[in-house]
């Protein structure tokens, strides 16, 4: 009785399970939906562009695999949504993809949208960046500073050689000239917004804090140009990038007995940091917004990022090591095959050389 029991059984098992497999293939060789291009370009343009540069062959293995990710996940979901595994022997083995759960925080089981009604009205009369003068500010900032440098580094190498005096004049004549073009384009564009009726819908007791956010934004406008200049003055010394590479006059010189470059080393690196500080000096003294229309003198905070003039000096220090090691070699072997002229070697052998009797043929 109990092997019939098990004989009956066998048949209906197999069939479970055949079905289930034959199921569960059919569902994984349906189409899928392609993922739309327009989410592979979102995703792409969170991605900073420095990070993309000379990187697109991992770009696309990316996206491939972002699309193949995709793909099977989908594929995932719709056995697990269409089918159910039953539970029979000869099954265990086959995997279940747990299926996607809401994004934690949000629960749509009861009623939202007076709630979200509320949060909407509160978030646009107390998070200042969405209020529509705002928008116009950031609007102004992409316009004028988005290709905008303090100066064109680019073309330093095509003005053939420079002396270190000439550098730093240089700098700080297109530093003077960038930041006057700033504040007759752009600053007096802000100012004029905030001339008209610009604080529509801001309660007086926000006024403050809404001036506050300005000057918050200004600032980081300032501070990203000012970044983006020096960033784009690092990259001109990278040995990857000896095409905008600058030239500089260098002399060899013999002073009393001494042997060595004019400019020297340290002079040069001296002055190539310079640009850096030059940089960070510039756009130092623009009023902020509030304190231009009530006439008070307080400033906006665009000194460059500590950080950032930490990295400028190491990388630039770097490069300049790298790119001088090619003169120091020059010297050191100009040294080794002619500083005996001028070291007092060759004077020493000279009165030698006449302090003993010598034939004719020697003198000679």
């Amino acid at each position: 009785k109990y092997l019939y029991g098990k004989l009956f059984e066998l048949p209906s098992i197999l069939s479970f399970q055949t079905n289930y497999l034959f199921m569960k293939k059919c569902v994984l060789q349906r189409p899928v939906a392609p993922i739309p291009q327009q989410w592979l370009t979102s995703m792409l343009t969170m991605v900073p562009q420095s990070l993309m540069e000379g990187r697109e062959l991992v770009v696309q293995k990316l996206k491939e695999e972002v699309i193949e990710d995709y793909e099977k996940n989908m594929k995932r979901f719709m056995v697990r949504t269409v089918l159910k595994k039953p539970d029979v022997k000869g099954l265990e083995d086959e995997e279940e993809a747990p299926l996607p759960v809401l994004p934690l925080g949000l629960d749509f089981s009861s009623p939202w949208h007076k709630s979200f009604a509320h949060a909407k009205k509160k978030i646009l009369s107390n998070l200042n960046i969405v209020h529509p003068t705002m928008k116009t500010l950031l609007d102004f900032g992409y316009a004028s500073f988005s290709s905008f440098l303090l100066m064109d580094f680019s073309s330093y190498r095509s003005k053939g050689p420079t002396d270190c005096d000439s550098l730093e004049a240089d700098v700080s004549l297109s530093c003077s000239k960038a930041e006057d073009t700033i504040l007759h384009i752009w600053y007096q564009r802000v100012i004029g917004l905030f001339s008209q009726k610009a604080l529509t819908g801001i309660k007086l007791h926000q006024v403050d804090s809404f001036y506050n956010s300005v000057a918050v934004l200004m600032s980081n406008q300032v501070k990203e140009l000012l970044t983006r200049t020096i960033e784009a003055f690092v990259k001109i010394f990278d040995s990857e990038e000896r095409s905008c590479l600058p030239l500089f006059k260098m002399t060899l010189i013999l002073d009393e007995n001494n042997k060595g470059f004019y400019p020297s080393f340290q002079r040069l690196e001296e002055a190539i940091l310079s640009v850096v500080n030059h940089v960070g000096q510039t756009l130092q003294n623009i009023q902020t917004v509030h304190s231009w229309l009530m006439g008070g003198t307080t400033t906006l905070d665009a000194e460059l990022p500590s950080h950032t003039v930490v990295w400028a000096t190491s990388e630039l220090k770097k490069y300049i090591r790298d790119n001088l090691e090619g003169p120091k070699a020059y010297f050191e072997n100009y040294v080794e095959r002619y500083g005996w002229l001028v070291d007092g070697t060759a004077e020493t052998q000279v009165e030698r050389f006449e302090a003993e009797e010598h034939s004719f043929d020697e003198y000679t």
